[in-house]
């Protein structure tokens, strides 16, 4: 569908500073699959954020997408709604014009947390855990190195977060 044909995977970014992937073969770019959150990050965000609540970290399992255009996440998230196997437990969508984008220092994006319902996640017993998925336009995703990241992780650390 042309939202898989215009996107791109990359790494998620390690909490404390790694980059993310943008390594392209001749063929065109090479899906690379993110890190788990680190621990001390995890534990940091639940005593910040969630009450010492282990059960609201949704991202220790996450990857991002990167699109060129809109439209392409807009039919991403559909691809989302129609699969039988995907269970979507909260959309941010973050590419709002209404969304305050003052609480992310102006970075844009959407944020899908699901669950995969199918028979290998059943048979792992693992049906029940939430991932991140973030759907990010290339001009924003192009934001998100080393120094922007360092730029990024200031700011959360200001707002306790």
């Amino acid at each position: 569908d042309s939202g898989a044909a215009a996107a791109t995977t990359t790494t998620g970014k390690e909490e404390e500073g790694g980059a993310e992937g943008d390594e392209d073969d001749e063929e065109g770019d090479v899906p690379m699959f993110a890190k788990l959150k680190t621990v001390s990050r995890a534990v940091e965000k639940m005593y910040r954020g969630y009450n010492q609540d282990p059960s609201r970290l949704l991202d220790v399992c996450r990857q991002s997408i990167i699109f060129e255009h809109v439209d392409d996440v807009r039919a991403c998230l559909q691809a989302i709604r129609l699969d039988p196997e995907a269970r979507p437990v909260r959309v941010k969508n973050r590419l709002d014009p209404q969304d305050q984008s003052a609480s992310s220092a102006g970075y844009r994006d959407v944020l899908v947390n699901l669950r995969l319902e199918c028979p290998a996640t059943v048979a792992l017993g693992i049906e029940t855990h939430v991932c991140e998925v973030l759907l990010i336009l290339r001009e924003f995703a192009e934001l998100k190195d080393e120094e922007g990241h360092r730029r990024y992780v200031a700011f959360r650390n200001l707002r306790g977060e």
